[in-house]
């Protein structure tokens, strides 16, 4: 079967930077538009980020702007997402998706605290 799998997560102290990575099994990745979400304990899970599939089409949650940037290489089928500034509200559970597939990742844990 096809797989997201995801990696990158851990802990930081407010302020500070993070990258996910989000690997894809199968070649039809680069058809495919991706996003990340991510959900906190108690709260649903939000779209923090979308790319298309030649990244020519990029968005972000308001709460994110000017602090993530998601990219992608189709060529090692991989889209990313590079945390800076992180704040305590970032922490959560982040999953790539693909949205056309329905597909998810088994989901990573970003902790963001003092």
């Amino acid at each position: 079967q096809i797989q997201l799998v995801e990696s990158g997560g851990g802990t930081v102290e407010p302020g500070g930077s993070l990258g996910l990575s989000c690997e894809v099994s199968t070649d039809q990745f680069v058809l495919w538009p991706m996003r990340w979400y991510r959900q906190a304990p108690g709260k649903e899970r939000e779209l923090v980020a979308s790319i298309s599939s030649a990244s020519g089409t990029i968005t972000y949650a308001d709460s994110v702007k000017g602090r993530f940037t998601v990219s992608r290489d189709n060529g090692k089928r991989t889209v990313y997402l590079r945390m800076t500034d992180l704040l305590p509200e970032d922490t959560g559970v982040y999953f790539c998706q693909a949205p056309l597939e329905g597909l998810w990742g088994q989901g990573t844990q970003v902790t963001v605290s003092s």
